[in-house]
């Protein structure tokens, strides 16, 4: 009952993943209806239903865009997994407030860099131009891709039933090397 289902607007953008329960829940109330279907079935005590695997609102859902959350991880997919000093691509990177905050800077999307260990303790506790160090590229906030809500919900691994719905989407988990997701539209 908690499978995966793909939720689509009534122009069919993709909308949200929700569970399954939810799915029959939007369905039973007339709110969306059932496109695609898993191969299993929901019993309850007298009858069977297709389990969904896509849906469709019934009505146009008008959402602002979403914005991409300021978290560590999502910090190192703008920048590439790349220290933003030295260009050296790595695993075990560290985050760099270019203003620190002992100086008043802020924790936002102007002032976080992906920094190698090295580079960030080099800088310490000084602007950029006080340790000689340049950035690569100015931080910024990143624009949500058309899938940015997909790919923060599923595991790696899409059914198959969803590609039709979902052209050109490539879970962030399945990118190869260190791209990490950054060919989709988030620049």
């Amino acid at each position: 009952m908690n499978g995966a289902v793909l939720v689509l607007n009534q122009n069919y953008e993709p909308l949200n993943v929700c569970n399954v329960r939810r799915a029959i829940v939007l369905v039973f109330d007339g709110k969306a209806e059932v496109l695609e279907t898993h191969a299993h079935a929901v019993s309850s005590v007298s009858r069977a239903f297709p389990s969904p695997s896509v849906i469709r609102m019934v009505y146009l859902i008008h959402r602002p865009r979403p914005r991409v959350k300021l978290t560590r991880k999502e910090v190192f997919i703008r920048d590439g997994y790349t220290c933003q000093y030295c260009g050296r691509q790595a695993g075990d990177l560290t985050i760099d407030h270019v203003v620190p905050k002992s100086r008043g800077g802020g924790h936002s999307w102007d002032n976080l860099v992906s920094a190698c260990k090295p580079c960030n303790h080099r800088k310490g506790g000084r602007l950029p131009n006080e340790a000689r160090m340049n950035l690569r590229h100015a931080p910024r906030e990143p624009r949500a891709g058309a899938y940015y809500t997909i790919e923060r919900r599923v595991d790696g691994s899409v059914e198959d039933a969803w590609s039709k719905f979902l052209p050109g989407f490539q879970p962030i988990g399945q990118t190869p090397s260190l791209d990490h997701g950054l060919s989709r539209s988030r620049n």
